[in-house]
């Protein structure tokens, strides 16, 4: 058996290794978020794309062979991937291609995640990978693959996914699994209704975390027995993953800290899951930590000024107090509270901001008072506008989540965006 803790393993290993990032999901949870975008390509963090946080963990973990496989409302993320991914060389075999949906083995579209797959088999070929990583693009969290690959061969397995625990409610929405002692899977179901917990602790469950290594000969075969099935619905929580639990050898790879507790996670599907992620960010110390020089998130930036703060009067001082403020940011005369604020966003005087997330290139004009808000990228709050205070009146102009977080869009301002993001 190999010796999975030598580095020279892992990364022979990261170097056989392509990289799939599943990245065409409509992402309708998130309501007007996704309305002009796709869900990996929301903005997130401050500065970065959802799409960036898979992509840096391949890069950080050695694997520079990457496919982005697009389908709905693309073209934002492929204009963000093609500004800020744009660096690695071709020549030393790094890449990054997007791969859109474009009736290579029919006439239809990707049908689901297997689809998606199955109709790239011949650029999957092409590049004649050991192992194939199959992830979500719209996940956060930051994870070495590299230790998820060594244990794959280590257990001799045919398909190895990425696991979390999460409360039983959550569990409704992923890919639940039971496992045996060695943590090979007995049983996968796709969002059940009622999901099997985990031994010993009836409110937890084992979820999938759409993170799947596949030997290569093995996915080949499975993908093109499923597309032969017609009564497949061609996904991989749904169909492969059931049927390769009969027959074959499925081991689950729990995510976990060296100290063996559970590693940060988080699906922001919704927009109260959304805004509560972004301002986890804002605490003194986030469980995701986007300051380890070790372990970067890469991502496309533009060349922008530092954050001002302008005017000092007793009634008007332009300040933030427990927030993110991104480059290119003036907080004039206006106060900011315990929020997370983009690239070039502009807060008027005598406006409040709390607990807020305002996307890029928001303008909030002079005195308006904002709570409890995500203000989507290009919004222009018109002067004296109140968010957050009353239910009632925000639900007649904006989505209200069940949470009390106000969703606000351009579109609900009655404002034309100028360029699809």
């Amino acid at each position: 058996m190999p010796n999975r803790d030598t580095p020279r393993f892992v990364s022979r290993l990261t170097r056989e290794t392509l990289a799939l990032i599943l990245a065409g999901g409509a992402g309708t949870r998130l309501k007007g978020l996704t309305k002009w975008r796709s869900k990996p390509s929301v903005p997130f963090g401050g500065k970065f794309r959802i799409i960036d946080f898979p992509l840096s963990n391949c890069l950080n973990s050695g694997i520079r062979r990457m496919g982005i496989l697009t389908q709905y409302k693309s073209h934002s993320l492929i204009r963000h991937v093609q500004l800020g991914w744009s660096f690695l060389r071709g020549e030393l075999g790094e890449f990054i291609e997007l791969l859109p949906a474009q009736q290579r083995m029919g006439s239809h579209w990707y049908t689901g995640t297997a689809d998606a797959l199955y109709q790239n088999l011949d650029i999957i070929r092409l590049h004649n990978p050991e192992y194939v990583l199959v992830l979500a693009g719209d996940h956060i969290y930051q994870m070495d693959y590299g230790e998820m690959l060594a244990a794959h061969v280590e257990n001799q397995a045919d398909l190895t996914i990425g696991c979390f625990e999460v409360s039983v409610d959550e569990a409704r929405s992923f890919g639940v699994m039971q496992v045996d002692k060695d943590w090979r899977v007995t049983r996968f179901d796709e969002k059940p209704e009622n999901p099997s917990t985990v031994p010993g602790d009836d409110k937890r469950a084992l979820a999938s975390m759409g993170i799947y290594v596949f030997n290569r000969d093995f996915l080949f075969e499975q993908l093109i027995k499923d597309a032969d099935d017609v009564n497949s619905g061609h996904d991989f929580g749904k169909n492969i993953i059931p049927e390769a639990i009969k027959n074959y050898r499925v081991q689950a790879f729990p995510f976990r800290e060296e100290n063996g507790e559970q590693a940060y996670w988080r699906d922001v599907g919704t927009v109260d899951a959304y805004w509560l992620a972004n301002m986890e960010l804002i605490g003194v110390t986030p469980e995701l930590n986007m300051y380890n020089n070790d372990w970067p998130i890469w991502t496309y930036q533009e060349q922008l000024p530092p954050a001002k703060f302008v005017f000092d009067d007793d009634d008007r001082r332009g300040m933030a107090v427990d927030s993110m403020v991104s480059g290119g940011c003036i907080i004039s005369g206006a106060m900011v509270h315990h929020s997370l604020l983009f690239s070039l966003v502009q807060v008027q005087s005598y406006s409040k901001v709390y607990d807020s997330v305002l996307l890029p290139n928001v303008v909030v004009e002079r005195n308006c008072n904002i709570r409890k808000a995500v203000i989507d990228k290009g919004c222009v709050i018109p002067e004296g506008t109140v968010i957050g205070q009353d239910p009632v009146a925000d639900a007649e102009r904006f989505h209200v989540t069940e949470q009390g977080v106000v969703l606000v869009t351009p579109d609900m301002l009655g404002q034309e965006r100028h360029s699809v993001r």
